[in-house]
């Protein structure tokens, strides 16, 4: 689960806007992509082998929010503003600017965390043999710094598809780097273990080949962006002959430019996303303190291969649902359309709720069914944790949308406010619940419940504030509620009589499909979707002469 906002990318040099869905979603899928990678990871290298990898690969991600992430959206502004005005040398001289001050940054960064691997690992997470592959992370950040610079000059020069292409070449080549080279080294740790006698050492490798995939996954993704800028050099090299600029703008001037840009959206994405690494810690102490320490590896890595794994897919597919709503918003914003703006923030707000409840509710009743037909048997705590937690997926899907809608009107300052007033209320219910209560897995599921609560509130206070916004209350929030809990008694009756009988895959399609038919027939009864919406729909016609049948559609 991350609160990552979307990269706004244009296909040509003429910088027209991607209508294509694949591409509009390219982030949201990759990371999806990436994210589904921790099962069939599990399956390879264990789940205590998923618990050395996780802190690698959290750690990783949180510098790259910096060096890669926050570089992007900081160069295409920068590229772009300049580009527009046929500023062509100034743009030239930014890229270069952005280039060699992120590639500084993320070699410090690499050095850094090279040297400190066994600190970081034995203090900071609490799980020693993580440091081989922290170590191995080290060098998939600089590559990372690459990808950043070079996505954000392409995006400011109007060929966001290359941006795009980019992005699912780094999320394929992650899986494969990732499944392939984790079970090559797993292997190899396996003649280790047996040699010294300590069995977790082949996790320890297998976490390590694996986070040796994330380092090549970055490895070819750089090397595709450079092979597309060779391509395009004489292109960007032409227009430098058309150049429209009064001055020479300095590096430094250039640089503090891009800082500004970069710097407080990679603090909220930072801060936004370092309850994982504190969560694991926290655990780690915990299992520690109770004498459970031997499986506390094991037991973290079932909760990030699977558990955060199915609540972040669900958050991933009601992002994914709403995310092109974002842009008309930010759009009619900027025309100064304040009517339209807030008609649109309804609409969205009253999509997001139909569909991310159902799919919450879905998820916890049919929890064993899909723990079970995705990561086999012997799972109970991960069934136990969706029960607990699988509201965090309509949290995190309000959280996204106030908190990308805040970031795009220019509310910096309340959303920094925001996101740091809710990592301060998890770490002390963490604390509390987790290294004091000693509840284990399921003080952190509480925490991060209440993480995303507060965060899901103060962002929407914020932006309902600014923008003067007001949502319909009964029509788009309270009838959706109360249509998806019915259609969750029918998925609940569903997993309860078919489970045992023909296994969890036909338990979840059947389930599914008979909830869903009554969540569709009382949205219908319930006056929250129309014949309109439902000629959208696939088998949408059904519907429409169901509900013309008994009445609730003319």
């Amino acid at each position: 689960m991350r609160l990552r906002k979307r990269e706004r990318t244009g296909s040509g040099v003429s910088g027209r806007t991607i209508r294509n869905s694949l591409a509009q979603s390219a982030g949201a899928i990759a990371y999806a992509i990436i994210l589904c990678m921790r099962i069939p990871l599990s399956r390879v290298i264990g789940d205590e082998g998923v618990g050395l990898f996780a802190p690698a690969f959290e750690i990783f991600f949180l510098v790259t929010l910096l060096t890669s992430y926050a570089m992007t959206g900081a160069v295409t502004g920068v590229v772009r503003y300049r580009v527009r005005r046929e500023q062509h040398k100034n743009a030239k001289r930014a890229f270069r600017a952005a280039f060699f001050m992120n590639l500084s940054v993320s070699v410090i960064a690499a050095v850094l965390l090279f040297v400190f691997s066994r600190a970081v690992a034995d203090i900071l997470v609490l799980e020693r043999y993580s440091r081989m592959a922290i170590a191995v992370g080290a060098a998939a950040v600089v590559f990372s710094a690459f990808i950043g610079t070079f996505r954000g000059c392409f995006n400011g020069y109007g060929l966001g598809m290359l941006t795009v292409h980019s992005q699912y070449i780094e999320s394929i080549s992650m899986v494969v780097g990732v499944l392939f080279l984790s079970g090559l080294f797993h292997s190899y740790g396996l003649k280790v273990a047996a040699l010294k006698q300590n069995e977790v050492l082949a996790c320890a490798y297998g976490a390590m080949g694996a986070m040796f995939g994330v380092m090549l996954s970055q490895l070819v993704t750089t090397l595709h962006l450079l092979l597309m800028y060779m391509i395009y050099a004489g292109t960007l090299r032409g227009k430098l002959g058309s150049d429209g600029s009064k001055r020479t703008e300095s590096q430094s001037y250039l640089q503090r430019t891009i800082l500004g840009g970069s710097v407080p959206l990679a603090v909220a994405a930072i801060l936004s996303n370092l309850f994982l690494l504190i969560d694991q810690r926290m655990f780690n102490y915990c299992m520690n303190r109770t004498e459970m320490g031997e499986a506390r590896t094991a037991l973290w890595g079932s909760f990030y291969g699977k558990y955060e794994v199915l609540i972040g897919a669900g958050a991933a597919f009601c992002v994914l649902c709403v995310q092109n709503m974002l842009g008309r918003i930010s759009a009619a914003y900027d025309r100064e359309e304040y009517r339209v703006m807030r008609d649109r923030i309804a609409r969205t707000v009253r999509r997001l709720c139909i569909i991310a409840f159902p799919l919450v509710i879905w998820l916890a009743v049919l929890a064993q069914a899909a723990v079970g037909c995705l990561c086999g048997g012997g799972n109970a705590e991960a069934v136990s944790w969706l029960h607990q937690g699988a509201a965090v997926i309509v949290l995190y899907a309000f959280c996204y949308l106030f908190s990308q809608l805040m970031y795009r009107v220019h509310m910096v300052r309340e959303l920094l406010l925001a996101v740091t007033v809710s990592l301060a209320a998890h770490v002390l219910a963490a604390y509390l619940l987790v290294q004091k209560a000693y509840l284990g897995a399921a003080g952190v599921v509480y925490a991060q419940l209440i993480f995303f609560g507060i965060y899901a509130a103060l962002t929407a206070f914020f932006a309902a504030r600014s923008l003067k916004y007001r949502q319909e209350w009964i029509g788009s929030v309270v009838f959706p509620a109360a249509a998806a809990a019915v259609s969750g008694v029918v998925a609940g009756l569903a997993n309860r009589l078919l489970i045992e009988q023909v296994g969890g895959g036909l338990t979840i399609l059947i389930g599914v499909a008979a909830a869903l038919f009554f969540y569709i027939t009382f949205l219908m009864i319930f006056r929250v979707i129309g014949e309109a919406e439902l000629s959208r729909m696939p088998l949408g016609f059904f519907f429409i002469m169901l509900g013309k049948n008994i009445g609730v559609l003319r």
